[in-house]
């Protein structure tokens, strides 16, 4: 699939990974549709780009929400979306032991609702669209790209809720590809390891410098931008299917 002048839908597209997928997909002549519940930035990058961009505020928890954006998607572009990234996604660190009792169940619920339900409403939105688009000359209609993390694998301690709900969507990537591939639909999932995001800008300079040391090479915070090239070659590449891409420089998380 071509991913010049593509119409993507990315959740989670007015800050970090997201926004950086967001203005790849605007430099390579695209439209996007923009779900985010961030509504200051959405509205603001819509503003910036009238014509090809649609903000949306949208609660991926929220199934019924995410069928409204992707129904506005379909209007804004006048068909299906042909790629739809989901980067939409909470961190929500906390030791299931800790000093002050367990963690509640309701934030471990939560960090999965957003994380794993989230993913999987916009995967099941976007799909649904995607099969009734017209086909390429492969018969392809369509491309999913999750995002996961390499806390998947190799989960440090107080990222029970986080690694759960990245699992989850690592896991689901095969069967929803195999499911899939009778509509020409792939999905392929990233697993970034540690990039320069929002979440990783509220920590204090000497932890990320401590951070980027792990890496082993480049030893450095993950860019956005390296996210977003990972996804352009997803979309043309219709081999890559039903499988996770660490983007990581090599790094192994320690226990903590």
């Amino acid at each position: 699939m071509r991913f010049d002048a593509v119409c993507a839908v990315v959740s989670g597209g007015a800050s970090g990974l997201g926004l950086a997928v967001t203005e790849r997909v605007l430099a390579r002549g695209g439209k996007v549709v923009v779900l985010d519940v961030q509504e200051e930035a959405g509205a603001a990058l819509a503003r910036r780009h009238a014509s090809a961009v649609r903000f949306v505020a949208t609660d991926v928890r929220d199934d019924e929400a995410v069928e409204r954006a992707l129904d506005e998607s379909v209007r804004f572009f006048g068909h299906p979306p042909a790629l739809a990234v989901s980067c939409a996604g909470i961190l929500g660190a906390g030791r299931v032991l800790a000093r002050e009792g367990p963690m509640p169940s309701a934030r471990f619920r939560h960090v999965l609702e957003v994380n794993l339900l989230g993913t999987f409403h916009l995967a099941r939105a976007a799909a649904a669209r995607m099969s009734q688009a017209a086909p390429n000359e492969e018969g392809e209609r369509g491309c999913l790209v999750f995002t996961a993390s390499v806390a998947a694998f190799e989960g440090q301690i107080g990222q029970a809720a986080y690694s759960a709900s990245k699992g989850g969507v690592a896991s689901m990537t095969l069967p929803l590809a195999r499911e899939f591939a009778r509509a020409g639909v792939r999905v392929v999932t990233i697993a970034p390891g540690l990039f320069e995001t929002p979440m990783m800008h509220g920590m204090p300079p000497e932890v990320q410098a401590s951070l980027s040391a792990q890496v082993p090479f480049p030893s450095r915070l993950g860019r956005p931008a390296e996210y977003a090239a990972l996804v352009e070659s997803v979309v043309t590449n219709p081999m890559l299917n039903g499988c996770t891409l660490r983007l990581d420089g090599a790094i192994r998380l320690q226990p903590k």
